[in-house]
């Protein structure tokens, strides 16, 4: 079968062939029908050498922790799906047997790094390939009459911006502010998911006019560049006094300056993206009352919810498909950022 790999560190992916995989006791084989590109693998493609091996990844490896496809074989002992059936992986994949994988909060299983589990395409071979294996049958989300390309990226690009808005619910009443800085794959899901879950005005903010105008088109009430005229920006449209809460999908030390800016008594800080800051914490080091928060992904749960906003029309992810072969210059583009929404690849 054909596979998109990561085949050595700091150089672009590769289409490779490699053996069609067959599922051991417990598994299950997908044959994949969709898988998403995203900038976590961006990220651990301009990982150092050094920094890789910290990682402790494999090389080769297939990418892809956003997938989909079609039930194609089942191992010994596997049980609870049927070959034939669509469904969605969840990635973020916990040890199946704590307190927190009991709720299907598989994100923020205690074992799971100790136990050497790995999301698919972070740390074990993903979904850029025609098939794919998944360890246990709970991991499979029904995708139902789904279209599987426009509905991978939010096993990802749509959980993630959910699980982080949630987080904030109890602050997101009428009369409120959120602001949403990068509208990328995430941003723009998360813009949209503030304008079906809250009452909130949502602000937009980002480096790019198109992508501001993007913004707009996606649901967000105004849009500004994020620049050290963003605070005063949108006190003038929106009124003086801090926002609720920010949703930073960047998180790098000039954001981090914007969210300062942005915020008082009670604001939730969300940084969700893949960067590093410093910053001052404590009861003299922020504003009272104000909370940090770091998500990660989002619980089996919430992607069930997630699709059924899809279902109903609530929910739409921009994307722009390629196919296998195309699949380096798909990563090219996502790093390049010369993508409005989410890279898909259908094999």
């Amino acid at each position: 079968m054909k596979a998109l790999q990561y085949v050595a560190v700091g150089q672009p992916p590769e289409v490779r062939e490699v053996p069609t995989p067959e599922p051991g006791p417990g598994e299950v084989r997908l044959r994949v029908t969709a898988a998403g590109a995203c900038h976590s693998d961006s990220f651990v493609m301009g990982l150092s050498e050094a920094e890789y091996t910290a990682f402790g990844y494999p090389l080769p490896m297939t990418l892809g922790h956003e997938g989909v496809g079609v039930v194609d074989a089942l191992g010994e002992g596997a049980s609870g799906i049927e070959v034939g059936e669509a469904v969605a992986v969840y990635g973020p994949q916990g040890c199946g047997r704590c307190h927190s994988c009991a709720q299907g909060i598989e994100n923020y299983c205690p074992h799971a790094a100790a136990l050497g589990i790995t999301p698919p395409g972070l740390g074990k071979d993903g979904a850029m390939a025609e098939y794919m294996i998944v360890t246990d049958p709970r991991l499979l989300i029904p995708l139902g009459d789904l279209d599987p390309a426009a509905t991978v990226a939010l096993t990802d690009a749509g959980l993630t911006p959910y699980h982080a808005i949630k987080g904030s619910l109890d602050l997101l009443v009428p009369g409120s502010v959120a602001v949403v800085i990068g509208v990328g794959g995430l941003g723009h899901i998360a813009v949209q998911l503030l304008r079906t879950l809250t009452s909130a005005t949502v602000v937009a903010l980002d480096i790019s006019q198109s992508k501001l105008d993007f913004a707009r088109e996606v649901g967000a009430h105004h849009a500004f560049l994020s620049d050290d005229r963003a605070a005063a920006h949108i006190a003038e449209a929106v009124g003086p006094g801090p926002v609720a809460a920010v949703f930073d999908f960047v998180t790098n030390d000039p954001v981090m300056n914007i969210v300062r800016s942005l915020s008082g008594p009670r604001t939730d800080l969300v940084l969700v993206g893949a960067g590093v800051v410093e910053t001052t914490v404590g009861l003299l080091g922020q504003p009272y009352g104000s909370r940090i928060r770091a998500p990660y992904w989002g619980s089996r749960p919430e992607l069930m919810e997630v699709f059924e906003l899809a279902r109903t029309g609530q929910l739409a992810v921009e994307t722009e498909t390629f196919s296998l072969d195309e699949g380096p210059e798909a990563y090219r583009r996502l790093h390049d950022g010369e993508l409005r929404g989410r890279a898909v690849v259908v094999p």
